[in-house]
């Protein structure tokens, strides 16, 4: 598989509230995708965090804690629900995150801190789905 040279740009955004540490907000992005650069908006209430991170490599996090959690097959379904042309789109729990585990999560309600918002953009998403969430099940 090492000829996959396409193109894959990561997006996270994740609203910082005023009782949250920003330091903590970029340490859950950090744990789920590598070398990413961070931009701080100010927002209504507290500021947006804002994290881009190009190239493959930068998912191997997100990657290797799919397969430490044991949680592959679920995420290979929820990733290709969460697939529109050439983005995949979900939300992961920040708290979550912050611990170094996945957890997907609903856009709001579920955690009063509100979710990271990832977006990965990618010109075969579906290569992309199957190196992050390989298949487990034996034939």
């Amino acid at each position: 598989m090492g000829e996959m040279a396409q193109e894959v740009i990561v997006y996270v955004e994740a609203e910082v509230n005023p009782t949250e540490d920003e330091e903590k907000v970029r340490q859950a992005i950090s744990n789920v995708v590598g070398g990413a650069e961070f931009t701080v908006e100010p927002a209504h209430k507290g500021s947006v965090l804002r994290a881009e991170a190009k190239g493959q490599e930068s998912l191997s996090k997100f990657r290797n804690m799919l397969r430490n959690d044991r949680i592959r097959d679920a995420s290979r379904k929820l990733l290709y629900r969460a697939l529109s042309g050439d983005k995949i789109s979900f939300y992961l729990n920040k708290q979550v995150a912050y611990a170094g585990h996945v957890s997907f999560s609903e856009e709001s309600g579920e955690s009063p801190l509100g979710p990271l918002r990832v977006t990965i953009q990618t010109s075969s998403p579906m290569q992309l789905i199957d190196w992050l969430a390989e298949k487990t099940e034996r034939k």
